[in-house]
């Protein structure tokens, strides 16, 4: 885009007295001409005389290179400007109303920091309760695992830099095994603990918009120290890759910066139940399973 003359330019151009003192201040002096009347060599009419051996034609060439060259300069502009960035992400179709209604589906976000215990209260809810157990995080792992898969090598990458994986693959991951449960119960209904999900506020709009609105989130709090521990005692045994010393630590940052303002946003909300996870297993359950009847009745 051409930049504005400076004041000071244009204040000595339009101090000028006449038209003939701003042109010989906007050409050279070998483009100059006098004002006295000439004949002009193509009508006929009288304009200046041309002094011997000048060619009155001389300035013509240069006066058609200008106008040319502005004109190729404004066509230039105008066609970027018409042209739509390349670089634009596509938005995603969206969709009117979710996959599943609230009335038939129930979901449970459960979240925590890593170790918190969350894996061991979800299965002791789904032997009690009923309910269907999805790991956002072995959802993750089995679909990177899984042969053929197109988003593997990410969610390998993601996984192992204790980053968290784009949230198009997890949500249409936890759908698709929403789907697959709902259509083999008779009245089509399911009672669902999604497990390390949502961990970004994207992610928790999401799926509430696309897939289905939850009921809350069930907090297990627990404090990082205690977290490491069990997690190294954990990858002992568990062959995990991100348990490990590096990849802890980098989770918990994740999750501190990431995943406890989707808790701060739940809680304003009032859809937060919280739960210490610093007892025993046997403790933390029945503080659960209380905290779990209050809100949702003895037979929830």
């Amino acid at each position: 885009m051409a930049h504005p003359l400076p004041r000071i330019f244009l204040r000595q151009f339009y101090q000028q007295s006449s038209p003939s003192a701003r042109a010989s201040n906007l050409f050279p002096r070998r483009f100059q001409v006098n004002s006295a009347p000439r004949r002009s060599y193509a009508t006929g009419e009288s304009g200046p005389n041309p002094r011997p051996g000048q060619n009155p034609f001389k300035i013509w060439p240069f006066v058609a290179i200008t106008v040319a060259g502005s004109g190729a300069y404004i066509l230039m502009v105008r066609s970027r400007t018409d042209m739509a960035p390349t670089n634009e992400r596509v938005a995603a179709p969206k969709k009117d109303t979710p996959t599943f209604s609230p009335s038939n589906v129930t979901v449970l976000f459960v979240l925590g920091g890593p170790g918190a215990g969350k894996g061991t209260q979800c299965a002791n809810l789904v032997r009690d309760y009923k309910f269907t157990h999805l790991s956002a995080g072995d959802l993750l792992r089995a679909e990177q695992d899984r042969k053929g898969s197109e988003f593997g090598d990410l969610i390998k990458s993601y996984i192992k830099d204790g980053k968290i994986v784009p949230m198009e693959v997890t949500v249409q991951l936890l759908e698709n095994a929403m789907t697959e449960v709902v259509e083999k119960d008779k009245d089509h209904k399911g009672k669902f603990l999604i497990d390390g999900f949502p961990r970004k506020m994207d992610q928790a709009l999401k799926f509430e918009e696309t897939v289905c609105p939850s009921k809350f989130v069930l907090f297990f709090d627990c404090p990082e120290e205690e977290m490491q521990n069990r997690l190294l005692k954990r990858g002992e045994t568990s062959g995990r890759s991100d348990d490990n010393a590096e990849s802890i630590k980098k989770r918990f940052k994740t999750f501190v910066e990431t995943s406890m303002p989707v808790v701060d946003y739940f809680r304003q909300e009032g859809r937060v139940v919280k739960v210490a996870a610093t007892n025993t297993p046997d403790e933390v359950y029945k503080e659960t399973r209380e905290k779990l009847e209050q809100r949702l009745g003895r037979n929830f």
